[in-house]
């Protein structure tokens, strides 16, 4: 790699590290050091492959689905404690709502977790989230729907009057 396309990803790696690491963050159930991890192994396979890289940004997204998906498939899940309580509504509501989604994500499997975060947080549709798991549209879409009834029964502080990702709670 030269100089200039040097600079060039040490740009895009300044201009797009908080979005991906959130992205990470998320994919890996709210663990920051799995989320340093798997954003560092996406960053290491895209500098490889610079200068064939034609949309870096979804390259390294990409690469992050694929890690993560195979980290999942090579590791059994682990138990996350119980959350202690909700804090008052003193207008922190926002950040309790994320604090409990987050937890609530921490305790499905890592599958349903990939699956609600492509569909919902990236907001792919069913056919490129099925392409990016390397399953049927329609076990992306079961997968939805188990993964959304699982998070409803782990977290009940999120029914109402919330909804989750979207979609209008029971």
């Amino acid at each position: 790699m030269d100089a200039a396309e040097e600079r060039r990803f040490r740009e895009f790696v300044s201009a797009r590290s908080p979005a991906l690491m959130r992205l990470a963050y998320l994919l890996t159930g709210g663990d920051q050091h799995a989320a340093e991890d798997l954003l560092q192994t996406a960053l290491a396979r895209t500098v490889a492959r610079w200068r064939s890289v034609e949309a870096p940004e979804a390259y390294v997204r990409q690469a992050m689905y694929r890690q993560q998906v195979s980290w999942w498939r090579r590791r059994r899940e682990t138990v996350v404690a119980e959350p202690s309580g909700r804090a008052l509504a003193d207008g922190t509501h926002g950040v309790d709502l994320r604090i409990d989604m987050r937890r609530a994500l921490a305790k499905l499997t890592a599958r349903q977790r990939a699956v609600l975060v492509l569909r919902y947080y990236e907001d792919l549709p069913e056919a490129e989230v099925a392409g990016i798991l390397g399953c049927s549209v329609g076990t992306v879409r079961s997968t939805v729907h188990r993964s959304l009834a699982r998070l409803r029964e782990l977290a009940p502080e999120l029914r109402e009057p919330y909804t989750i990702f979207g979609e209008a709670t029971a």
